[in-house]
């Protein structure tokens, strides 16, 4: 997918105006992309329509006019896009309860780190591989970015649409899987082939 670019955002003043229609569009869009495996884990599939909100609402938010800032935030969330025959995902650890919130996040050590997320159809399994720099030793963050890179058989097996497809976590301290509904692999294909 091609970069975000300055030119292709809404000025801060006009997005404030168009907010509400442009949030209408891409709420859908998010929940088709979104989904829950368990009751801690969630994905969200990214491309260009939910980076391009996400880089609006971070302007919005923190009323960042200055072109250098706007620029850093594009590089920022560009970074996330998929490249050519890539699917990449925002994977959120859902840790809700105050007083558990570090001791049931640390339990998700190692979650970025081999073969701990993957999408499955049938034989077929492509494994997460998660961006660098968001846990250690001692603390992990609760979001981090993955991308999966299927195989042709893989993508195969979507376009026929007839085979089962999942999203399956198998973590040391959290084992789960959920049906990827069939309008999320229709987003999947869209990015894949880049229509």
């Amino acid at each position: 997918m091609k970069a975000l670019t300055r030119e292709q955002l809404i000025p801060y003043e006009e997005y404030e105006r168009q907010r509400e229609a442009f949030r209408r569009r891409i709420i859908p869009l998010k929940a088709r992309r979104r989904l829950s495996i368990g009751d801690k884990v969630t994905l969200l599939f990214e491309n260009r329509d939910t980076l391009q909100f996400q880089v609006q609402e971070m302007i919005r938010a923190e009323r960042i006019v200055d072109p250098d800032k706007v620029q850093e935030e594009l590089e920022v969330y560009n970074a996330l896009l998929p490249g050519p025959g890539e699917l990449s995902a925002t994977l959120f650890i859902e840790v809700t309860e105050s007083a558990d919130i570090k001791r049931d996040l640390d339990a998700f050590q190692g979650i970025d780190r081999g073969r701990t997320v993957s999408l499955v159809a049938g034989p077929e399994a492509v494994f997460g591989e998660f961006e660098g720099g968001h846990s250690k030793e001692d603390k992990i963050s609760a979001v981090h970015f993955v991308r999966f890179r299927p195989s042709p058989r893989f993508i195969e097996i979507l376009q026929r649409g007839v085979t089962p497809v999942s999203i399956r976590v198998d973590h040391s301290a959290y084992r789960a899987e959920a049906l990827a509904p069939r309008e999320m692999q229709q987003e999947w294909l869209a990015d894949l082939t880049g229509e």
